[in-house]
């Protein structure tokens, strides 16, 4: 899991080939079909990075069981591109995510991610947040 943040937090395409199984199946809430391997992830990582160019995560927390991790992240960032058709505000963002990660030959063949998109969209002005409405 340690190579695989150095992975996210630098778009790194040496680390996601190393680390990620070409036929790993990715399940973000970003897209309605399952992205694939490396390439997959290096698309998503694009995205948010085109919207959030600073965004890092920490990851805060790990449980192992076998092969399947369950990871919980801090992602932070500053909006400063389009995200989701909602211009930069330059605000800047703190949310959680909660990823499971699916592991074999100890290369990633599988995540489902649900970062907390509603914050984003909270944090960055798109959406009113419930205390200040």
């Amino acid at each position: 899991m340690n190579r695989f943040v150095e992975f996210i937090n630098t778009g790194d395409e040496d680390l996601a080939r190393e680390g990620i199984s070409p036929d790993a199946v990715f399940h973000a809430p970003s897209h309605p079909e399952p992205l694939r391997g490396p390439d997959g992830y290096l698309e998503v990582l694009g995205m948010m990075r085109s919207a959030f160019p600073d965004v890092q995560w920490t990851l805060e927390e790990k449980v192992t069981e076998g092969d399947t991790v369950a990871a919980r992240f801090t992602m932070r960032g500053t909006h400063d591109g389009e995200f989701f058709g909602i211009p930069a505000s330059g605000n800047e963002i703190s949310v959680q995510a909660m990823n499971f990660y699916y592991l074999a030959d100890g290369r990633i063949v599988g995540e489902r991610g649900q970062p907390d998109l509603l914050g984003v969209v909270q944090q960055i002005g798109a959406v009113p947040a419930p205390w200040t409405s």
